[in-house]
C-alpha cells in the first residue's frame, strides 16, 4: 500500500481530515521536479493555529514566487492522527504533495512560544529524522528555526542545523539561492553550512562550544571554525512598504483560530514596555503608507472571500495615519459587507467613536490592558497610562452602551507587593461602581484575566527572578478572594506552565536533556492546557538533573554571560540595564515617538519617526 492509499485509509478515521488534504484555494501548485530546492514550512502545533500565523503566509508567498524553490506545510497532527500515523508506519508528509519530510531539502520550524519545542522533536521523530543535528544523514534535511523564541536559541541548539535571527523575507530566500548554487557546486552540507556562517542573521551552533564556571554560569563561547561570527547580528528589513505582502494567502478548509484576512500596517514599537521582548526585538517602527495597506486589503478580501478584515501590529493605534485609515477602512468593509477589527486600541475618544461605527448596536467586549494594579507598577514596567486614562474610558464605553469590560494584567511582576494585587481588585471594583452611578441598567460584566509574568530575553527584565510556582498559585487563590464581586470574573493563567516557559525563554544549550526527557516520555502540544502533563514535566526535570530554579527563580547579575548573548538584537546591553536601573528606581522613559531613548537600533538602521531619533 502506498503512502496516499494509506493516508485515505487513516483520514476516514480521525476527526477533522481537513488538517491533513491540503488542496485549499491559493495554495501553491508547482512540480517538484522543476525546482531546485524543496522547503517545508513546519509550524510545530495543529493546523488551526498554524493557519492563523500570518508569518506562515507571508514566507509561504515570498518562496514560492522563487522559481527554483518549492515552499510546502507541514503541521503537528493531532493525537488521534498521531497515534495512527505511528501504527501504520505512515511519516510525517506535507500538505501540498504528501512528500514525507525526510524527502525535503530543508525543514523550517517556526518557533513562536516555547511550550512548542517538545512538537518539534515529536514532528522531527514522525519525519524518521534524527533528533539530534550530529547524528543526522548527508541526506537528510537541513532544520531551520527563527521567529521570536529563536532570539534565545540556545536551548534548541543541539537539534537546529541553521538559526535564522531577525526578518525572514530577505534571509530565507538568500538561504534558498545559496542552497542551490552549493547543491549545483556538490559540496556537503557542513561545508556548506560554513559557507553561510557569516551571513547576516546567521546563527549554526554546531560551530560553537560553550564553558561553564562551577556555579553552573556561562564562562564562554568558544567559536569552532575561525570565520564564523563573535555575535549574529539580527536581520532587519529596513523598508517593509516595498516588501512583500500575501494578497492571495491560503484559506483554510475548517475554521481556524483567526479565521480572517489579515494585514500587516507597521512593524515595531515605540513604547518600550520593559517586560516586552516584541517590543524590543522587532524595532524601529517600520510603516506601510495608507494606499498599500488599502490596496493590500482590497486585493485580499477578493481573494479569500473572508468576511472579517484585521489589522496586525503590536499597537494598531500608534499608526501615524490611523484616523484617516480607519475611517477609510470602515467606508470600504461596510460597502463589502466585510466586517473589520482594530485590536490593540488606544482608548481615546476617536478610538471609541471608530469602535462605536464598527460594532453600533452589536457591542462585544472592550478590552483594556493595565498589566498592573497600581500606578507604582505601571511606572515600573513603563507601561505609560494612568488609573485617570483607564477610568476616563471606561465611562466613555458605558455611556456608549458597553456591557462587557475585559481587563489584562499580569502577575509577578518585578518588585511586586501584595498591594498592587489589591488594586486590581479595586480596579475592577470601581469600573462596577463606575457602571451602577452611571444610570445605565441592565447587565454588566468585568472580567479579570491574569497571566504570570516570565521574564525574556533581550528585554529590560532579562536579568529579574520569576516567581516560583508555588508564588503564583498563592497569588492566584489571593486574587480569586479579592475578586468575589458581584459583576467580575476572574480567569488566570497555569502557573506550573509558566514555570516551564521560563526555563526555555532564559535557557542554555544543556536543555536539550530535558528536550528529550519530556519528549520521551511523551510531552507534546504542551501549549495545550489539556495536553500539558505537568507529571511527566516533573519526571523529566528528575531524570535530566535540571535545576529549575536556575533558570526561573534566580536573579542574573549584570556582568553574567547570558545564553542569549551570542545573539544582537540590535538593542544594546547597556540600554536595557539602563532601563532595568530607572525600573527599580520607579523612573518611566518616555515614548520614543517624542524623543530618543537611546536604544541603539539606530546604529544598524535609521528611525524615522519624524527625524527626532539622535
Amino acid at each position: 500500500m502506498n503512502l496516499n492509499e494509506k493516508l485515505n485509509n487513516l483520514l476516514k478515521r480521525v476527526e477533522k481530515p481537513a488538517r491533513y488534504i491540503g488542496g485549499e484555494t491559493n495554495i501553491v501548485i508547482k512540480d517538484p521536479r522543476d525546482v531546485k530546492v524543496r522547503f517545508a514550512f513546519a509550524f510545530p502545533d495543529l493546523y488551526e493555529i498554524g493557519m492563523s500565523y500570518m508569518g506562515l503566509q507571508i514566507l509561504y508567498n515570498i518562496l514560492n514566487k522563487e522559481e527554483d524553490v518549492y515552499c510546502e506545510r507541514v503541521f503537528a497532527p493531532a493525537p488521534d492522527m498521531e497515534e495512527l500515523m505511528r501504527e501504520e508506519e505512515v511519516p510525517l508528509f506535507t500538505l501540498e504533495t504528501k512528500t514525507p519530510m525526510k524527502e525535503m531539502d530543508f525543514l523550517g520550524f517556526t518557533l513562536q512560544y516555547e511550550m512548542s519545542f517538545t512538537s518539534i522533536l515529536d514532528m522531527m521523530e514522525l519525519a524518521g529524522i534524527a533528533l539530534k543535528s550530529t547524528d543526522r544523514l548527508e541526506s537528510d534535511p537541513i532544520v531551520v528555526a527563527g521567529g521570536p523564541c529563536a532570539f534565545n536559541p540556545e536551548p534548541l541548539a543541539d537539534f537546529i542545523d541553521v538559526f535564522l535571527i531577525g526578518d525572514g523575507e530577505e534571509s530565507l530566500p538568500n538561504l534558498m539561492k545559496e542552497y542551490a548554487e552549493a547543491k549545483d557546486s556538490g559540496i556537503s552540507k557542513n561545508e556548506f553550512l560554513k559557507q553561510i556562517a557569516n551571513e547576516e542573521g546567521v546563527y549554526i551552533p554546531s560551530l560553537y562550544d560553550v564553558t561553564y564556571h562551577a556555579d553552573g554560569t556561562i564562562a564562554s563561547y568558544e567559536k569552532k571554525y575561525e570565520e564564523a561570527p563573535d555575535r549574529v547580528t539580527r536581520c532587519i528589513i529596513d523598508d517593509i512598504e516595498n516588501t512583500e505582502f500575501p494578497t492571495e494567502p491560503i484559506v483554510p478548509f475548517i475554521e481556524t483560530v483567526h479565521d480572517r484576512s489579515v494585514i500587516e500596517t507597521f512593524r515595531g514599537c515605540t513604547r518600550g514596555c520593559r517586560f516586552c521582548q516584541a517590543g524590543m526585538i522587532y524595532r524601529p517602527v517600520r510603516e506601510r503608507s495608507k494606499e498599500t495597506i488599502m490596496s493590500l486589503a482590497s486585493e485580499q478580501l477578493k481573494n479569500t472571500g473572508h468576511e472579517e478584515l484585521s489589522l496586525l501590529s503590536l499597537s494598531t493605534s500608534d499608526y501615524s495615519e490611523f484616523e484617516s485609515l480607519a475611517i477609510d477602512l470602515m467606508k470600504e468593509c461596510k460597502g463589502e459587507n466585510v466586517s473589520l477589527s482594530l485590536p490593540s486600541l488606544r482608548l481615546d475618544t476617536f478610538s471609541f467613536n471608530v469602535l462605536e461605527e464598527i460594532q453600533g448596536y452589536k457591542k462585544s467586549g472592550l478590552t483594556f490592558a493595565p498589566e498592573a494594579g497600581t500606578q507604582r507598577l505601571r511606572d515600573v514596567i513603563n507601561k505609560g497610562i494612568t488609573e485617570k486614562d483607564i477610568y476616563d474610558a471606561v465611562e466613555q464605553a458605558i455611556e456608549l452602551g458597553w456591557k462587557h469590560i475585559k481587563l489584562y494584567f499580569m502577575i509577578g511582576l518585578p518588585t511586586e507587593t501584595y498591594e498592587d494585587l489589591d488594586g486590581i481588585a479595586e480596579i475592577a471594583q470601581n469600573i462596577v461602581n463606575i457602571h451602577r452611578k452611571s444610570g445605565h441598567g441592565g447587565r454588566f460584566n468585568v472580567t479579570v484575566s491574569v497571566s504570570n509574568f516570565v521574564p525574556k530575553a533581550h528585554t529590560p527584565f532579562q536579568w529579574v527572578s520569576q516567581n516560583s510556582t508555588e508564588t503564583f498559585t498563592e497569588k492566584h487563590n489571593y486574587l480569586h478572594e479579592r475578586l468575589k464581586i458581584k459583576g467580575v470574573t476572574f480567569n488566570y493563567h497555569d502557573d506550573a506552565v509558566s514555570t516551564f516557559e521560563a526555563i526555555f525563554a532564559r535557557g542554555d544549550r544543556r536543555l536539550s536533556a530535558l528536550l528529550l526527557a519530556a519528549h520521551r516520555l511523551g510531552c507534546r502540544l504542551d501549549g495545550w492546557s489539556e495536553h500539558f502533563d505537568l507529571t511527566k514535566w516533573k519526571t523529566a526535570i528528575e531524570q535530566s538533573g535540571i535545576d529549575a530554579d536556575f533558570y526561573t527563580t534566580r536573579e542574573r547579575r549584570y556582568d553574567e554571560v547570558l545564553p542569549w548573548d551570542i545573539i544582537d538584537s540590535s538593542i544594546t546591553k547597556k540600554f536595557l540595564q539602563s532601563e532595568a536601573e530607572k525600573a527599580m528606581k520607579e523612573v518611566t522613559t518616555k515614548d520614543c515617538r517624542y524623543g530618543c531613548s537611546g536604544c541603539g537600533i539606530n546604529r544598524r538602521v535609521k528611525c524615522k519617526m519624524g527625524g527626532i531619533y539622535e
